[in-house]
């Protein structure tokens, strides 16, 4: 299982064609107490880098993004009666959809942790 990182501070966990989408912990820091998750319908197509979820915290809004192409399989509804599990477990618990990727060479565009720790570590 792989995962990968996009520089609006979403993340993907790869299994086969499917995959994860999430928040990562820097995304959460930054917005704070997680008040609302206003999720994707199932079944839509989205492209890269299209805002696809917004989540609301006490401090600000923030759109979430596709990380690659894909349809939307599944949605975390646990999210939607608990917001709050976008803080206390983003990367586990709080997962905000499941995709079905259409083109996952797109997900060679996307940084592996490392990286990711480097550039989420400059402001």
């Amino acid at each position: 299982m792989t995962v990968k990182y996009t520089e609006d501070h979403e993340w993907i966990k790869i299994e086969g064609d499917t995959a994860t989408v999430g928040i990562t912990i820097h995304a959460q820091d930054a917005l704070g107490d997680v008040v609302f998750v206003d999720l994707p319908a199932v079944g839509g197509d989205f492209a890269q880098k299209e805002a696809v979820a917004v989540v609301e915290s006490v401090k600000a809004a923030a759109d979430v993004y596709m990380p690659v192409g894909g349809e939307v399989i599944e949605v975390n509804e646990a999210l939607r009666d608990d917001p709050s599990l976008a803080n206390s477990d983003p990367l586990g618990a709080g997962w905000f959809f499941k995709i079905k990727m259409s083109d996952p060479s797109q997900l060679d565009a996307l940084m592996d942790e490392t990286s990711y720790t480097t550039f989420s570590a400059h402001p």
